[in-house]
């Protein structure tokens, strides 16, 4: 994983995950998207993560990450890593 970029993983029947994306799809912040559908192995990694079975789980490059947050956490944590 690059550390400079921020992960999602998620899936496409989860609306908080929609809503992620698409929240940084429109602030122009660059992330990769990791579908648990297509990388079942992922839905693991992510559990490891963050120690629950909720997604999305967004990792952030300093090593932090949420569980399915808000806009305004995601925001918040986007501009304390000076991302916008």
């Amino acid at each position: 994983m690059n550390t400079e970029t921020i992960r999602v993983y998620g899936a496409d029947w989860c609306r908080d995950c929609r809503r992620t994306k698409q929240q940084l799809t429109e602030l122009e912040v660059p992330f990769e998207y990791v579908d648990l559908e297509n990388d079942p192995a992922a839905a693991e990694r992510a559990r490891e993560i963050s120690g629950r079975t909720n997604i999305p789980v967004v990792v952030y490059p300093d090593g932090t990450h949420h569980v399915d947050p808000s806009n305004p956490r995601v925001e918040e944590k986007l501009r304390a890593l000076s991302v916008i």
